[in-house]
């Protein structure tokens, strides 16, 4: 029986966020999968707070939050390359960086999903690769010319961002927009190549078909929940 175990749900781009770290990390994990709309006994016993994927469950204590258990495993296991940076200035900044992808960029995504009329979709389309277009910045600065936001090899914001790449695909399919411009993120364009090409990655993050599929069935319908 694995010591290791992760509550939660393919197309949540949280729990992928989970599954890129323990795969940094050559960790073995047992996936219990949520139904899509419900929540399992497991799930509430495990995060009766905010009652939500993803769950990291490691020697029978639960750990919540995605960017809390990506931390969590960087420091508990040195199997792979270390995720956050060792400067502590360093990593305050990725943090800061990481919150304002969950708490500033993300939720634009999902307002250009939700939009009404085309200038509507226009000014969230326009709020988002604004978002992009500072996060290029902050690639060129924290890359240092390398790969990865994290170097040589993929760390904290490559997580706290890439775990988000299916879903901005899927956007620009079902609002029929280009999010991912080379003309304004050149940068961050090859990035994604490499980020989603990646041995911890390329298995983890559902292709665009899936999430279309999804998206379909449960996102675009009224008083439906995304993937958490």
């Amino acid at each position: 029986m694995a010591n290791v175990k992760l509550i939660g749900g393919r197309a949540s781009p949280f729990v992928n966020r989970v599954q890129i770290a323990l795969n940094i990390k050559s960790i073995n994990y047992e996936f219990l999968q949520e139904k899509f709309g419900s929540k399992s006994e497991l799930l509430l016993k495990s995060n009766p707070v905010h009652k939500k994927v993803p769950v990291l469950i490691h020697n029978d204590k639960p750990i919540c939050e995605s960017l809390i258990i990506v931390e969590y495993i960087d420091e508990e296991w040195n199997s792979g390359p270390s995720i956050l940076p060792s400067n502590l200035y360093d990593r305050a900044i990725e943090r800061f960086w990481g919150a304002y992808i969950d708490e500033k960029w993300f939720p634009l995504l999902r307002e250009l999903r939700a939009a009404k009329g085309e200038e509507e979709k226009l000014a969230a389309v326009n709020q988002t690769v604004e978002g992009l277009v500072l996060l290029e910045e902050v690639f060129a600065k924290t890359s240092k010319g390398k790969d990865f936001f994290g170097g040589d090899h993929i760390g904290y914001l490559d997580i706290a961002l890439g775990s988000f790449l299916g879903w901005l695909k899927a956007t620009e399919k079902l609002a029929d927009v280009k999010l991912i411009d080379e003309t304004k993120i050149p940068g961050l364009v090859r990035w994604v190549e490499r980020f989603c090409s990646a041995a911890e990655v390329k298995d983890v993050i559902p292709k665009t078909e899936e999430l279309l599929e999804i998206a379909k069935k449960f996102l675009l319908k009224p008083q439906a929940q995304p993937p958490n």
